[in-house]
């Protein structure tokens, strides 16, 4: 069984998937954790694009709009991208 958490990082609140984050709010939207070879899908969901809030793109992390985030199919296939990228990671 899965084990959900928040945390407060990035400004926001992230939600982490067995110690794994997973996705996050921030003031203006939202991210996700798509994982490297999920970015590319992601970034073509209206809405996503690159997460920089380091000035730097933060490969495999997409930043969506509040827009997008209110949108239950966007936010849907951002999160089974997310969901589907942690599960594939060892649990922390």
């Amino acid at each position: 069984m899965s084990h959900v958490t928040e945390k407060k990082m990035f400004g926001g609140i992230a939600f982490l998937l067995d110690g794994n984050m997973l996705c996050g709010v921030h003031p203006g939207g939202g991210m996700f954790r798509v994982g490297k070879e999920r970015h590319e899908e992601a970034l073509q969901i209206d809405g996503a694009g690159p997460m920089a809030f380091t000035g730097r793109p933060m490969g495999g992390m997409v930043d969506v709009t509040d827009e997008a985030m209110a949108d239950d199919a966007r936010r849907g296939q951002l999160m089974g991208l997310a969901v589907e990228n942690v599960r594939s990671l060892p649990p922390k």
